[in-house]
């Protein structure tokens, strides 16, 4: 399925491409998230008048992004979760517990912007990258520390 994108989707491509998706991905998700439109004669002609505010508004959500990274940079949270005797979590620390924990600093940042690489199961110190936007990436330090 032929569609215009209306904002930066990662690994698809920015503001104004003409892409080839799956259907399902384009009605379930794109489409009524308001990031893409179907490509047709229509949509084009108005996406083309249009093109300058769209712009402006994702210039806008990208400076709205970098100013909430900049709250963000050097940031270091430490989280506390019931351990064993040699450090093993009982249960696992996830993006929930991590976006919590940001969230108590100040700044609020949502759980699916929170990338974890690996579940953490070990006390120890982590880098967490937070995305606020496609282009917007702040690695942050996560210590995992043993409830007492």
């Amino acid at each position: 399925m032929q569609i215009i994108l209306l904002e930066k989707i990662q690994n698809l491509g920015v503001l104004g491409d003409t892409v080839d998706v799956k259907p399902g991905y384009a009605r379930n998700f794109l489409i009524p998230g308001g990031k893409a439109v179907a490509a047709n004669e229509v949509n084009m002609a108005e996406f083309e008048t249009r093109r300058a505010e769209l712009e402006r508004q994702q210039a806008e959500v990208v400076n709205a992004a970098k100013s909430r990274a900049a709250k963000l940079e050097d940031l270091r949270i430490v989280v506390a979760h019931r351990a064993g005797e040699e450090g093993k979590l009982f249960g696992s620390v996830g993006p929930v517990d991590v976006a919590e924990a940001v969230t108590a600093t100040g700044t609020e940042i949502d759980r699916s912007e929170v990338r974890i690489p690996e579940s953490i199961r070990q006390v120890g110190e982590y880098t967490v990258e937070i995305h606020l936007h496609a282009d917007v990436v702040v690695p942050i330090t996560l210590e995992v520390q043993a409830e007492v």
